[in-house]
């Protein structure tokens, strides 16, 4: 198995669609409406410059990290160099959680724009969960379309890449015509509430930011098939989380500008809406702004199945997960029995029904959070345990910015906990945390036992001696 390469072929187009498309995916088309309706527009705002810029400190560190240690799994990497062999599962678990809760939220997003495209297709009820009717057709398609998007991810990174540069084109037509239409045509009068429920509906809405802006991390994840300078990998990393900043922000102010809280609350799909009524209520460019919103799922589809896939080929590989899951596809180099992994979870989703998008949101972004912080500390703790390692893309201020990120993700981390006004719900959001927790124990508690400590140990110091 240690002699089985992933392809390097990423170049920057590639990278950046894969990174920048995976953030903005589905998000801001389902539930920008809820952003606005939780926090206020200008509330809002605040809220994804405040997870924005928790974001951009975090992606810092990932940048100098990832250009010095350009290693498939990322996380594993840092961490394992850092604070060893346990923190390293505790780190790349976490961040998995993160990623197969975006590719099944995109499960349970996908039969969800198809109610916008053809009303009452949803036939065949099922069971209700948590007062939501599941239907046969509307499990029926977030499962094909799973099925859809694990078959690309499998045929090999460059089909993927390919597409998803095409889909973040559209993305981007879409959503452009969004920004400008709504801002024109809309006015101040609709913004307000600038500010709703305080200081709870702010917090509300920073909980989901992570969610959102998970997707850079893809880039270090797929660092061993990016072919381009160190440098440049952690250059192009900051800059896609630079965009999503943008990107976010625009976004409310045009929807807020065109939409009154009347017309949010009555809306279904309230980006599609906000569309249609920034050009005088053209079905057409609603319908346009869906395609570019399924789109959107695709890409972050794509990106979450490669970042997830190749966490797990990485743990794997280290012999922290079964060894199986560690084999490339002699054909198509792709980490495949990961991705068929990924995809039993991913086809599984639409089983919850619609009550999941938010169950996914919140859950994982505490697996995402808890990883972003252990790289932070990872950060500082490699600028003192390891000050002359080779650093291609080198923060200035020493570990001065480990820290800023260190207190920020500590800081939303505590969001998610009891008694806070943003705590997880129970049963269901604390219950996929608590499942996902036993899962990892098991299977890492049995690789170790049957692999050994010091397989692991051994693999994690050759594979960090090639590259550095």
């Amino acid at each position: 198995m240690s002699d089985q390469k992933l392809l390097k072929i990423l170049g920057r187009k590639d990278t950046l669609a894969l990174a920048f498309g995976a953030m903005i995916g589905w998000g801001w088309v389902v539930t920008t409406g809820l952003w606005i309706t939780e926090a206020g527009s200008l509330g809002a705002i605040l809220a994804f410059a405040i997870g924005g810029l928790l974001v951009l400190v975090v992606s810092l560190t990932y940048a100098e990290l990832s250009s010095a240690l350009p290693l498939a799994g990322g996380e594993h990497v840092y961490t394992y160099k850092a604070m060893g062999r346990t923190a390293s599962f505790i780190a790349t678990w976490a961040i998995i959680l993160g990623y197969i809760s975006v590719v099944a939220f995109e499960a349970v997003a996908l039969p969800t724009v198809f109610e916008y495209l053809a009303p009452n297709y949803s036939q065949g009820y099922l069971y209700t969960i948590a007062g939501w009717d599941v239907t046969a057709t509307w499990v029926g398609v977030g499962m094909i379309g799973s099925l859809f998007i694990a078959w690309i991810n499998y045929r090999g990174i460059k089909l993927s890449t390919a597409i998803t540069f095409i889909l973040t084109l559209l993305i981007l037509i879409a959503g452009l015509l969004l920004i400008t239409g709504s801002t024109v045509a809309g006015n101040t009068e609709n913004m307000q509430p600038f500010f709703e429920n305080g200081m709870a509906g702010l917090l509300a809405v920073v909980i989901m930011t992570p969610f959102m802006f998970v997707g850079f991390d893809v880039i270090p994840q797929a660092a061993e098939e990016i072919n381009l300078p160190k440098k440049r990998i952690g250059q192009l990393l900051v800059f896609s989380v630079v965009l999503a900043i943008i990107w976010y922000i625009a976004v409310i102010f045009g929807v807020s500008r065109v939409m009154s809280p009347a017309e949010l609350g009555g809306s279904e799909l309230v980006t599609a809406d906000a569309m249609a009524a920034a050009f005088g209520g053209s079905q057409f460019m609603g319908n346009l702004l869906v395609l570019g919103g399924i789109g959107g799922i695709l890409t972050s589809w794509i990106g979450f199945y490669v970042g997830g896939s190749r966490a797990i080929f990485a743990l794997a590989r280290a012999g922290m997960l079964p060894k199986s899951l560690g084999e490339l596809h002699p054909k198509y180099r792709t980490p495949h029995k990961a991705i068929l992994l990924i995809g039993v979870f991913s086809t599984a989703a639409p089983l919850l029904g619609r009550p999941a998008l938010v169950w996914l949101v919140d859950a994982g972004g505490l697996g995402l959070v808890v990883a972003w912080l252990m790289v932070a500390a990872s950060f500082i703790i490699l600028r003192k345990k390891d000050p002359g390692m080779n650093r291609p893309f080198k923060l200035a201020g020493g570990a001065a910015i480990g820290w800023i990120a260190v207190v920020m993700a500590g800081g939303v981390t505590l969001l998610y906990m009891p008694g806070m006004p943003s705590a997880l719900i129970w049963p269901y959001e604390w219950l996929i945390i608590l499942l996902w927790i036993a899962l990892g124990f098991v299977l890492y508690r049995l690789s170790i036992a049957r692999y050994g400590k010091a397989y692991a140990d051994e693999h994690m110091k050759n594979e960090i001696d090639r590259i550095t």
